[in-house]
């Protein structure tokens, strides 16, 4: 079932990249918030999306909205999210797939191991976002998460999507929250400001050696298809078991 939403605002923003807010009523369901991805349905428009929620859930809990950051591309609703778009403009979003992480309050802690590539940051930045929530909320006798790392690796330091709100984040919670990002084609100098968390080059096999542990990593991947299976593969040299490495391919 689909639900209708009016979008709130909408944000221009850097690397062919615009950002949505979309306002919703209260039909979606609590246990649907922790589902990652939407299908978005444009009247007029024949083919339906399919975008990553970039917001943590805990945003549509206290303002009844979700955030989506849309790379611009010529598929017909990611066009329409940057050229006709705008404020007031009705669309339904119906909710579904398996990417998500929903960890119940008497579950173990799972240290959380998050690799993106490109805008495949999107869906790993709401579950970064939702365990920073998480983590604000232990004397509630909550969820208490694990530690939480992120490799995220894009072209250059521009198309490093949210990366002064995850170094924030990082700051805020350094004992349970950090990151390292990646860049593949990096013509300039890196900023002083990024230079300790940026490396040259792909995420790198010992790397995610240094950030698994088999028995209590959980690993969710999202970015371009060849990128999931080199990681993928590398992981299970690893020792992190099939099952605990979840991922979502973007084209």
């Amino acid at each position: 079932m689909s639900v209708r939403c009016l979008v709130k605002t909408v944000g221009r923003s850097f690397s062919g990249v615009s950002g949505a807010s979309l306002f919703k009523p209260d039909a979606l369901g609590s246990r649907q918030v922790t589902v990652i991805r939407v299908d978005f349905f444009i009247p007029g428009v024949e083919t339906v999306g399919g975008f990553s929620i970039c917001s943590s859930p805990g945003l549509l809990r206290r303002e009844r909205a979700i955030e989506l950051a849309v790379k611009y591309t010529r598929h017909p609703p990611a066009q329409w999210i940057h050229t006709e778009c705008s404020v007031g403009s009705e669309v339904a979003l119906r909710v579904g797939g398996q990417f998500f992480f929903d960890p119940q309050p008497s579950d173990p802690a799972r240290d959380l191991l998050l690799v993106a590539g490109g805008v495949g940051i999107n869906p790993l930045y709401s579950i970064l976002l939702h365990t920073a929530d998480l983590l604000g909320q232990t004397h509630t006798g909550g969820y208490t998460p694990g530690h939480t790392h992120l490799c995220y690796s894009a072209k250059n330091t521009t198309e490093l999507l949210f990366k002064d709100t995850i170094l924030d984040l990082c700051l805020e919670h350094p004992d349970k929250l950090s990151c390292n990002f990646h860049v593949t084609q990096q013509s300039s100098e890196i900023e002083k400001r990024f230079q300790p968390h940026v490396a040259r080059g792909r995420i790198a096999e010992e790397e995610l050696r240094h950030c698994v542990h088999p028995e209590r990593t959980l690993c969710y991947l999202c970015g371009p298809p060849p990128m999931i299976e080199t990681v993928s593969s590398d992981l299970q040299r690893i020792g992190l078991s099939e099952d605990r490495i979840l991922f979502e391919k973007w084209w």
